[in-house]
């Protein structure tokens, strides 16, 4: 089943309105939550919409809330995000790094007690599309064990890159765990095993299973120690700089709110995109390890599905789509 983005935008943005969400917010939620979609990130487009929902019911989410400056240090800025939507915070924080680093060359913005961004990706377009190299990174509820460890202690603390050129941006965006959570749903919803084990069964074996693995929350760490220790420097990074909450603070509460994010932009006015095109190019000369197996670069695939999605429509779970529009009727 396909829909269009317009309606799926239109839909989600009813909800919100419904919801009591200013226009403006209701807005740029229910765009992002429609353009992961189109994007292919179906987990944090239609699939996480009832999560969210959920949240503003609760009252986790203040959909009146906006974020404030706390402090200014030179090119750096520190916000409160005051529990308001993730999306609608991580937007205007890269906006914000967006327009420092105009000023100034780089700017970096750090906002504590704020909600889950959805796609970091997002924000990753979104300084490239301002011609800006993009780095923003989040910590996260624990879902991973530090190696040698055998208790969820780490949060998956997504981490962005995104390198500006014309012909599609390069933008990195990965979690820490060798698949996120999101993905796993993706494959729990289509009765599908992984790939390639994804983290430890009850037993403390690795699995290939979805479901055990997001039961247990014992996620594998990319490149297993050193995942590790990225997830542990993100998470001490993103606290340093913006003074918020931890993911052993996030995990406390239960509920993944009021987490800690950073957004980092780089303007220069030569990004010297020959070497770029250079450097994939090479890349790209590898052949693939099958026929139909072509090497991408980061973003790459992600362009494609969004022209795909953008001409034939959006590929939607039915069961979660029903559940969407019947709310608030």
């Amino acid at each position: 089943m396909r829909i269009p983005f317009e309606e799926l935008k239109e839909e989600f943005k009813r909800i919100l309105l419904r919801l009591s969400f200013p226009e403006g917010t209701a807005e740029t939620c229910a765009t992002i939550f429609a353009v992961n979609s189109r994007d292919g990130v179906y987990s944090h487009g239609l699939n996480r919409f009832p999560v969210f929902v959920n949240y503003v019911e609760k009252g986790l989410i203040d959909p009146n809330a906006s974020p404030k400056l706390l402090e200014k240090n030179g090119m750096v800025e520190r916000w409160d995000g005051n529990s308001a939507p993730g999306m609608s915070n991580a937007t205007h924080c890269m906006s914000r790094a967006i327009e420092l680093s105009k000023q100034n060359g780089i700017g970096c913005v750090a906002i504590k007690n704020t909600n889950h961004w959805m796609r970091g990706g997002t924000y990753g377009w979104q300084a490239a599309d301002e011609g800006c190299i993009g780095i923003c990174f989040t910590n996260a509820i624990a879902s991973m064990p530090a190696w040698g460890g055998k208790a969820s202690v780490l949060g998956n603390n997504p981490l962005v890159i995104a390198i500006p050129r014309e012909g599609g941006h390069v933008v990195l965006d990965m979690a820490m765990s060798q698949f996120s959570y999101g993905k796993m749903q993706e494959y729990e919803l289509k009765n599908e095993s992984l790939p390639f084990p994804g983290g430890y069964d009850e037993h403390g074996n690795l699995s290939t299973d979805p479901t055990i693995i997001r039961k247990t929350k014992l996620a594998l760490p990319i490149g297993f120690w050193k995942g590790s220790g990225l997830a542990l420097m993100l998470d001490l990074l993103v606290v340093a700089l913006s003074g918020g909450n931890s993911t052993g603070q996030i995990t406390a509460s239960i509920d993944e709110t009021s987490v800690s994010q950073c957004f980092i932009c780089i303007r220069q006015p030569n990004m010297h995109a020959q070497l770029i095109n250079h450097i994939l190019e090479y890349i790209k000369s590898e052949s693939g390890v099958s026929s139909d197996e072509k090497v991408a670069y980061p973003g790459e695939r992600t362009l494609q599905t969004r022209l795909e999605n953008e001409k034939t429509g959006i590929p939607v779970n039915e069961e979660i789509w029903k559940q969407v529009t019947a709310m608030f009727k």
